[in-house]
C-alpha cells in the first residue's frame, strides 16, 4: 500500500456473474478524482466458465491499461439462493485473481459498509448509492448502477486508507 503522500489508484470492483462494475478514482489527500468507470457484460448464454474468463480478461485489460495501486471489492454476503452466492464468489475470485497478476493490492469490504461510508446508511437503496457518488465525485450525471456500486467501493477503501496504513505502521 502506498502512503499517503502520493497520488493513490483506487480500482474498485462490483462483482456479477453478468455484470461486474468496476470504477477508477485517484485519491490524493483526501480529495478523490474519477478517472474511469464501466461494465464488464459477460456473453449472455454463455457458459459460467466462459463469463468467468470474460471477467478476468476484463479486469486484466482494465489493469493493464490503467495501472491501480489497490483494489477495492465487495465481499460475497449469503442471501436467500445459495448458487447465485456461490457464483458471485466465482466472479469476485475472477476479478480478484486478474487484478493481483497485475501486483495490486486487494481490500474487502461488506456491502453494508460500502455504502455506509458513501451514503451514511449501511443499508441504504442503489439510486442513493447513486446520487451520493455523482454528488461525491462532481460527476455530471448519476453511474450506472454497477458502476456506482464499484465507485462506492472505491471511495470507501479511500476514506479507510489511514486506518489500514496506521494499523500496519503500528503492528
Amino acid at each position: 500500500m502506498k502512503p499517503d503522500t502520493s497520488p493513490v489508484r483506487i480500482l474498485g470492483i462490483d462483482p456479477g456473474s453478468r455484470f461486474t462494475g468496476f470504477g477508477i478514482i485517484d485519491v490524493l489527500g483526501q480529495k478523490n478524482t474519477h478517472v474511469h468507470s464501466g461494465c464488464i457484460k459477460t456473453t449472455k448464454n454463455a457458459d459460467f466458465p466462459i463469463r468467468l474468463r470474460e471477467i478476468f480478461e476484463g479486469i486484466t485489460d482494465i489493469v493493464h491499461q490503467y495501472h491501480p495501486d489497490e483494489l477495492a471489492i465487495e465481499k460475497v454476503f449469503m442471501n436467500k439462493n445459495a448458487d447465485s452466492a456461490l457464483k458471485l464468489g466465482q466472479a469476485r475470485g475472477a476479478a480478484m485473481v486478474a487484478a493481483m497478476q497485475g501486483d495490486v493490492d486487494v481490500f474487502e469490504y461488506t456491502p453494508n459498509r460500502i455504502k455506509q461510508a458513501t451514503v451514511g446508511r449501511g443499508h441504504a437503496d442503489k439510486t442513493q448509492v447513486q446520487h451520493m457518488i455523482r454528488m461525491l465525485l462532481l460527476l455530471s450525471e448519476p453511474p450506472q448502477e454497477d458502476q456506482a456500486d464499484a465507485l462506492a467501493a472505491a471511495l470507501c477503501h479511500a476514506h479507510s486508507r489511514q486506518t489500514i496504513l496506521l494499523t500496519k505502521q503500528l503492528a
